[in-house]
């Protein structure tokens, strides 16, 4: 199984997602829950780690967290092992109650903490599992609100400051920044994460590779290590799919057609081997939106997986970049 790309350095942030075992449930009861926040408690003390935002959904959770120290395989590694004890020797159960290893972002938070700290904490409007955001006691959100004690262990100083410097007028306005927004209009961050594992700015993103990843070997068993290492541009990647597909760059970049596969390609290409955004992307080709580029990028990783020649081509263009 291919490891995930683990960056740790002191003072980054991390969105971390762990999942049930097949998607299985990994609360199912009250205790379980109160259970996995003493959990949480222990791993702040144990590994002065900082919890800036939780959202216990059935079978994930979520932590926006920073790691002072550079543990966060550590501090994770134990929080799932641990709580994964406690929930076998309850219910007399064998067996792996997470899936794999844990999934993290490398987060910039000058550029994306509010927006995620709003994502996370309406996960469970977006599943319908509560009418008002309000309602869900599984969440940090109450505590950033003023509505429910703020446990020692979670900071919640740190994303209220910038919503002013007096806590209970930081509470009305972030409340309001959850709120007041549709639901359906929320941007799901994760479409600007950069090789699968960076969520910040080009700046951030290019800081992160000079520092961390260009002296690094490559690992085939590291996923998107080579893909982050990589710096093409996404012209590069429009003019050698126009070179490959024998057609003018123009017919790359241009909109309108149905059936463009060269278009399709680059945009499938360009974001896998480069540091761009889904944004980005966007604008490049054409001020379509980010959607549209998710739409194309899905449909060539569909056809990819049954028609052989496109993959042989998709890796002569990836591999000659």
């Amino acid at each position: 199984m291919a490891r995930p790309l683990r960056i740790e350095y002191p003072g980054a942030f991390y969105h971390v997602i762990s999942r049930g075992n097949g998607g299985q449930a990994i609360y199912k009861s009250k205790r379980d829950r109160e259970k996995f926040l003493d959990y949480l408690g222990k791993m702040v003390q144990r590994y002065a780690v900082r919890i800036h935002c939780y959202c216990m959904m059935t079978n994930h959770c979520h932590l926006l967290i920073e790691t002072p120290e550079a543990n966060l395989s550590k501090a994770i590694q134990w929080l799932n092992v641990s709580y994964a004890m406690y929930f076998n020797v309850k219910r007399a159960r064998h067996g792996h109650l997470f899936q794999g290893r844990f999934k993290s972002i490398l987060v910039d938070p000058d550029d994306y903490f509010k927006q995620l700290s709003r994502y996370i904490h309406l996960n469970p409007i977006r599943v319908n599992m509560v009418e008002a955001i309000g309602d869900y006691p599984w969440i940090s959100y109450q505590a950033f609100i003023g509505k429910d004690e703020t446990p020692e262990w979670l900071e919640t100083d740190w994303l209220l400051k910038w919503f002013g410097n007096n806590r209970k007028a930081a509470q009305r306005e972030y409340r309001k920044f959850v709120e007041t927004i549709d639901v359906d209009k929320v941007e799901n961050p994760s479409a600007n994460i950069i090789g699968g594992y960076i969520l910040g700015s080009r700046e951030f993103v290019d800081w992160v590779k000079d520092t961390f990843l260009c002296s690094r070997k490559d690992d085939r068993e590291i996923r998107g290590l080579r893909d982050l290492k990589t710096r093409e541009t996404i012209a590069d990647v429009v003019k050698r799919v126009a070179a490959y597909s024998d057609c003018p760059v123009g017919n790359v970049l241009g909109k309108g057609k149905k059936k463009n596969m060269a278009r399709d390609m680059a945009i499938y290409i360009a974001r896998e081997t480069t540091a761009e955004s889904v944004i980005e992307l966007s604008r490049y080709f054409g001020g379509i939106c980010g959607q549209a580029v998710t739409n194309r990028y899905n449909k060539v990783k569909a056809l990819l997986a049954t028609n052989r020649q496109l993959k042989e081509d998709a890796k002569q263009l990836i591999n000659n970049g």
